[in-house]
């Protein structure tokens, strides 16, 4: 497969004339184009909805775009679920998966119409009394442990995972949830990151659903829902295929009218919490070349560094690079490219093949609107970037500006006397 930028180099002149790199860049016909495949795909199923990971691209003005077509949030913390409110969500469009959860986040979380999933079967006196009751709609997350397989390839490693509830948990908790007044039951479960295969949710529902037809018949609880979380993947290498979300669609709806509907759970929503397939490819890091070394090895410097991307420097991860105006010409220089931070993982790419480089060039880091500006930090004194929107008819405005210092000295304002001093 071959990657292109979704943006020209005439356009990147275009913008850079008014915002400097470096910033990350979203292309607003590609997040609405798949946010309606999505929808597409799934419509056999009339509860389904996608609860957007915040945390993979917390920007209201995107979550906006997404809320157009029907998807709510997916919240981990108070300042997603503010977040989720501040965009207009209300009763039942936001789920609440947390660990490790603060008393009070509990209670905003079921104040603004939040749908909670428990994490551990421990959670319930929690909510219980953060919340004075247990909540008419409760979800619980579930985790089988051991390793979760496609075919032969060890997909991930649930067991040595945080998160969820083994069987026998959840369905105590079940019993205890019903016991003190829940309603309409929820599973949950995430038991693998950025799956490049069409398998997976299919997989991963068959076992949800035959969890689902247990519980029904231990507990009697009604399960109005099971969510089949994120995990469905991008192809960020060049010789990955990308996911087809008709296809994983279809694969979910033969599992569910083998397992459900016979069980006589033919009602029960789809819900899923994708958040790097929903913006990933459709995000960009723009950066500029101001440096070249030459020692034991070829350097390029850009005006990025990882506190814009640090996925390569925290994960070794690949992110494809485009040098914008040379498309077309050969890669036959070998570089590192990196950033400025006093860290040697600091590092866009190693030992890559590109075309030439020259200063000034604009390099195009590929599929950074998912967990890219979202995990951003301050080390070395930096400050994260703007965040550009292109939209459809190929105007584009700023829909967060880059940090100042004085964002960066913000919380000492507690001390007037040194803030002053910072700022001046």
């Amino acid at each position: 497969m071959k990657k292109r930028p979704f943006v020209t180099l005439d356009k990147l002149n275009e913008i850079t004339r008014e915002f400097p790199t470096p910033f990350h860049l979203y292309d607003e016909a590609g997040i609405r184009r798949n946010a309606q495949a999505l929808k597409d795909a799934f419509s056999w199923n009339p509860g389904f909805k996608e609860f957007f990971a915040v945390k993979a691209t917390p920007n209201p003005f995107l979550i906006s775009i997404l809320k157009e077509y029907g998807c709510g949030c997916d919240c981990s913390s108070m300042t997603e679920l503010l977040m989720a409110r501040a965009v207009g969500c209300g009763q039942g469009d936001i789920m609440f998966s947390s660990n490790d959860t603060p008393d009070e986040e509990f209670r905003f979380a079921d104040e603004i119409g939040g749908i909670i999933n428990l994490d551990d079967i421990t959670h319930i006196s929690h909510v219980e009394e953060a919340v004075g009751r247990i909540p008419k709609t409760i979800s619980c997350r579930y985790n089988p442990g051991g390793l979760f397989r496609i075919s032969n390839d060890i997909m991930d490693n649930p067991g040595d995972s945080k998160y969820g509830m083994t069987k026998e948990q959840i369905t105590e908790a079940y019993r205890i949830l019903k016991a003190k007044g829940a309603e309409r039951f929820g599973i949950h479960a995430f038991l693998a990151s950025n799956t490049v295969t069409n398998e997976y949710y299919p997989i991963l529902a068959k076992v949800l659903f035959e969890l689902a037809v247990e519980l029904k018949e231990k507990t009697g609880a009604h399960i109005t829902f099971i969510n089949l979380s994120g995990g469905i993947g991008i192809p960020y290498s060049p010789d990955d295929d990308p996911n087809d979300i008709a296809a994983i669609s279809e694969g979910v709806r033969k599992v569910y009218e083998e397992v459900l509907v016979p069980a006589g759970m033919d009602d029960v929503a789809i819900y899923t919490e994708l958040g790097r397939f929903m913006m990933g490819p459709y995000g960009c890091l723009v950066t500029r070349a101001i440096h070249e070394k030459h020692i034991h090895k070829e350097y390029i410097g850009v005006d990025a560094c990882a506190v814009n991307l640090m996925r390569p420097a925290m994960y070794g991860a690949y992110h494809h690079i485009t040098v914008m105006g040379k498309e077309h010409e050969p890669c036959d220089h070998l570089y590192d490219v990196t950033g400025s931070l006093c860290e040697n993982n600091d590092k866009f790419a190693i030992d890559r093949y590109l075309p030439r480089i020259d200063m000034g060039d604009l390099l195009v880091i590929h599929d950074t609107g998912a967990h890219g500006f979202s995990m951003g930090y301050n080390y070395n004194g930096k400050l994260r970037s703007a965040e550009i929107l292109l939209h459809e008819d190929g105007s584009f405005s700023m829909i967060r500006r880059a940090e100042t210092p004085k964002d960066y000295f913000a919380t000492f304002d507690c001390f007037p006397e040194v803030y002053g001093k910072l700022l001046q």
